[in-house]
């Protein structure tokens, strides 16, 4: 069915208006990011495709130029629309590191940091570098591992610490597959981290693990 086929109050691009967009599916939403389809598909089969390929809105977020013009009727012009406005939505997501953040308590990292790690495919090593106030002063990314399991040494953790001058940081990573629980590797990465701050005198205030919408703090847990 192409569109103009579909009775006008049920086109995406009027509902959208006449309801909201959140009312709206995944596929309407991309559908309206795609703008037509072609002449042989509808807009909203080439949306399908699209998230078909994915395997969901959650693969969506990490496809490339590449892998989106390999879906048939999707050419560089559609790609580009798409990929605009997810990087258009990760950066939303980060827009907060405009302002001043402070972190007093394990759920203020965690929920900095939940919508840009809960979906990743790989597990994500970060820090938070803290100044003696405890404000956020830098985020950097310290590995990107393979799909349940990240590659991070202290000595690249504590060389950015001193870099950004930082009195103290909060290390977090993703578990792809949702659940937060700490792994023995964790655990074990924590303790060499709080050993060596004590050492280098930046401490670790907290590692915190994000799976889907739920995160574990090794602090709480007693593992610093």
């Amino acid at each position: 069915m192409l569109m103009k086929d579909i009775p006008s109050d049920e086109r995406p691009r009027e509902r959208l208006v006449q309801y909201g967009s959140e009312v709206l599916s995944h596929i309407e939403l991309l559908a309206i990011l795609l703008r037509t389809g072609t002449k042989q598909q509808s807009v909203m089969q080439l949306a399908t495709k699209i998230l078909t390929t994915s395997n969901g809105i959650h693969g969506l977020v990490d496809m490339t130029l590449e892998e989106l013009m390999s879906v048939k009727g999707i050419g560089e012009a559609k790609a580009v629309q798409v990929l605009a406005g997810i990087e258009l939505g990760k950066r939303l997501g980060r827009s907060k590191w405009n302002e001043d953040m402070i972190i007093r308590k394990p759920q203020d990292a965690a929920h900095l940091m939940m919508s840009e790690l809960r979906h990743l495919p790989k597990e994500h090593f970060v820090c938070l570098f803290l100044n003696t106030k405890n404000y956020v002063i830098a985020k950097e990314t310290m590995s990107i591992g393979t799909l349940n399991a990240t590659l991070v040494h202290p000595r690249d953790v504590f060389r950015s610490a001193i870099k950004h001058n930082s009195a103290s940081f909060i290390c977090l990573h993703n578990h792809p597959s949702g659940d937060p629980a700490p792994s023995r590797e964790d655990i074990s990465l924590t303790t060499r981290l709080v050993e060596t701050g004590k050492l280098v005198g930046i401490e670790l205030l907290d590692h915190i693990i994000i799976g889907d919408g739920r995160f574990v703090s090794l602090k709480e847990q007693g593992h610093l």
